[in-house]
């Protein structure tokens, strides 16, 4: 099941208590189904499970009947209230009137659940969430310019930060922050998915963390190996060209240390010396050996 899946099943099995907030979640998922006018009003949804939920709340709050109806290979029904008449009564029993620009009728909102109710009900007819292993993403997409603002609007009194785009001639109203996600899961009622989402996100973290440490540990390893080859080729061309005395006493000593052992860091060959010296000043004479197998 996708994780898109996952928020809708349980947006569906979310219980309300208040008929207002029961009809504030038909009210969503009416005006951002597949049509909502004065003739026709329908959704469409791949989810039996919603579509279960459509009829059942229009039947028990409106005593409308609908058809429902399979597309040619059976993944999406179409629930359509069957009679004009019905449609209309709808239509204006959520205070919208013909010709008017399709917006958001506050009305119908006489709780302070009433609002998340309506926000679950948009996402059940035209919501989408990515699944948040692979990337942060909700969006719900509109058919309508003046709809969309209007949701941006609501979005946005309720203290959340979506943007808004276009999309093959739909507009798409998206959220690509986890907390945004996260807070919006809440705000609808998917609080089970907004948990295993803010798991996943920890252990993604985590992975990166561990990813990003041991890339630097590995980069630093590199960069070791190359500066000691470097230093070892050195210390042989010295050593065959001219010989190892040729070096400077404070630089000899250091050099058969580094050649004996290659795999010591700077600061292990800087308390193998005698007397000890600093790591800088390691750095500094090894510098110099190289310049000098340079000058041969």
């Amino acid at each position: 099941m996708s994780f898109s899946s996952q928020v809708k099943d349980e947006l569906v099995k979310t219980e309300y208590e208040s008929a207002c907030c029961k009809k504030a979640l038909l009210y969503g998922m009416s005006i951002f189904g597949k049509s909502f006018t004065e003739e026709k009003i329908s959704l469409q949804t791949e989810n039996e499970s919603i579509a279960e939920l459509y009829l059942s709340l229009l039947k028990r709050l409106f005593n409308i009947d609908c058809t429902v109806r399979k597309s040619a290979g059976g993944r999406n029904l179409t629930v359509s209230v069957s009679k004009k008449s019905d449609a209309a009564k709808l239509f204006k029993a959520f205070g919208h009137e013909t010709g008017s620009s399709l917006k958001i009728n506050h009305s119908n909102f006489h709780c302070e659940k009433c609002v998340n109710a309506f926000i679950a009900g948009a996402f059940l007819s035209c919501g989408t969430a990515s699944a948040p292993e692979k990337d942060y993403h909700l969006e719900f997409t509109v058919s309508y310019l003046n709809l969309s603002k209007s949701l941006l609007t609501l979005l946005e009194e309720t203290e959340l930060k979506p943007k808004c785009t276009e999309r093959n001639g739909y507009r798409v109203v998206y959220f690509k922050e986890s907390e945004a996600i996260e807070d919006c899961l809440y705000i609808m009622g998917a609080s089970d998915a907004m948990f295993e989402m803010m798991n996943i996100k920890i252990v993604k973290d985590f992975r990166n963390k561990a990813n990003r440490q041991a890339n630097c540990e590995t980069a630093n390893i590199n960069r070791m190996v190359n500066a000691v080859s470097v230093q070892i080729r050195a210390i042989e061309k010295i050593r065959k060209k001219k010989g190892i005395d040729y070096l400077p006493e404070n630089l000899r000593a250091l050099a058969k240390i580094r050649y004996d052992n290659p795999d010591m860091s700077l600061a292990e060959l800087a308390q193998s010396c005698d007397p000890p010296l600093s790591r800088s000043g390691v750095n500094h004479r090894l510098q110099k050996i190289i310049e000098i197998s340079k000058q041969i």
